[in-house]
């Protein structure tokens, strides 16, 4: 069974673009959410 080559070597900043994106969604994702507890509280 012939199958495709896949590109395990991606570019390194394209990992490292996700990297961020992931690391920054979870601040603000953190930081929404203590901002909807302040305002209940």
């Amino acid at each position: 069974m012939g199958r495709p080559p896949q590109q395990a070597d991606r570019p390194l900043w394209r990992r490292l673009f996700w990297f961020v994106a992931l690391w920054l969604g979870g601040i603000l994702l953190l930081g929404i959410v203590a901002y909807g507890i302040r305002l209940m509280i």
